[in-house]
Parts: structure tokens; sequence; C-alpha cells
């Protein structure tokens, strides 16, 4: 299956969202998932998809540091929503992992990501032929010159049809939906990950939403929107 990527991304960028998520079910159902951190903004994704879809796997990568806000935020969201979570766990129980490497998010904070959160996420792509994400290009640098359909050397379509939106747009649209926000967020974590504080900190007025992310750190992303190498169309 072969498309026009730099012609469907032109399209979209003026058609947004609703055109985007309607050709990743036309193309690629029942082969395709979204996936969910179940942060500040995820209620809205997940409504719009499901919407169109009710039964979409979604997936959500359980590192074992997640906060307990996130936590029950997922399971409110499950039930409203009536979601079909899939729960992907790295292959080391979080015990073993503490006893073996102690606080590594704090010593190679790239090396805890690949381990508790991209390599069972990865393992889980492997079911799909096409990936829906919320991922915005207002988010952060590494993420301003995003397409809104992009692919993997390995063929797997990633789908970001929320790129263009603004935060107000978020708002606005979750408002509208009575959707419920995440707790945390009244706190000033605009960008929610795990929960040790060198993972997540509340954002400080006037930066960027990821800022409270690894802050301190030369690291943006956990890995999940970057360890595909995409190839250009």
């Amino acid at each position: 299956m072969a498309f026009d990527l730099e012609q469907l991304n032109r399209g979209f960028e003026a058609s947004g969202a609703t055109t985007a998520l309607d050709w990743a079910l036309s193309n690629f159902k029942p082969d395709l998932a979204v996936s969910s951190s179940f942060g500040a903004e995820s209620a809205v994704l997940l409504h719009l998809v499901t919407r169109l879809w009710p039964g979409i796997p979604v997936l959500f990568t359980d590192t074992g540091f997640h906060f307990p806000e996130t936590l029950k935020h997922r399971d409110l969201l499950v039930q409203r929503l009536k979601l079909n979570l899939r729960v992907l766990e790295p292959e080391m129980p979080h015990e073993e992992f503490l006893a073996r490497n102690g606080n590594l998010y704090e010593k190679d904070p790239d090396a805890c990501c690949a381990i508790n959160k991209v390599a069972p996420f990865q393992k889980a792509l492997g079911d799909y032929k096409g990936w829906i994400t919320g991922v915005r290009r207002d988010q952060a640098s590494t993420r301003k010159n995003l397409e809104f359909v992009e692919m993997s050397k390995e063929g797997l379509y990633k789908i970001n049809p929320l790129l263009n939106w603004t935060s107000k747009m978020f708002w606005d649209y979750a408002k509208a939906n009575d959707l419920p926000y995440h707790p945390l967020w009244e706190k000033g974590y605009l960008s929610i990950g795990c929960s040790p504080e060198t993972c997540t900190r509340p954002v400080k007025l006037g930066e960027d939403p990821r800022s409270g992310r690894w802050a301190g750190k030369n690291k943006i992303e956990c890995g999940l929107q970057t360890f595909l190498k995409e190839e250009s169309k």
C-alpha cells in the first residue's frame, strides 16, 4: 500500500483532524491503533477517535512510574468513553527493575525510557499498520516539522490528526463535550509523564508545555515519537 504523502499532507493541512482520521480508518482499520499517555489533553483525541470507531485499540504503556492521578484519570476515561484499552508493560517487572537499576531515570533517563516505555510500545506496534497519535507542533521544538502522515522504513504509518491544533482548541473542545481533565493540570503540569521529579515537574510561566519534562537535562522526548526513522516521499 503506497500513498502520495506530500499530497495527503497538503490536503490535511487545509481540512483538519476529522478528514485525517477518516482517511486512517478507511485505509488501515482493523490494523489501526491509537496511543495515549492519559495525560493533560488525552481525552480530546480519544473522544474524537472513538466517535468514529468505538472499538479502536488504545495503547497505554504502564511504565510502573506513573502518577496515581494519571492511572485514576485513565480508569475514568476508560469507563466514560468505553475504551478498548490495551495495557503494555516492560519485560522486566517494576520491582526487579528498581532492584537492578535503582534510580536509572536520574542517571540515564534515555535508557530508562527505552526499557520501560519505548521497547514494549515498539513491540506492540508490530501488530498494526497505522498508529494515531495526539502530538501537536506547538508542544515542543522537536515537533514543529512533523507532518499529518508519516511513514517508517518498516512501512508503519503514523497519523497525527491534531498537529495544528492549539491548546485553546483542545480546551474549547473538551468543554463543549464535557470531557474530564487530568487533576494535575490545575497544579501546573501541562505535559505529564512519569512521576519522579526529574521526569515531570510543573511548568513555569512563559515556558512551553514540555519544558517540565526532564528539566535541566538534554532531553525533550521519551522516544515514542522519535524511534521511527521516517522516509521522505
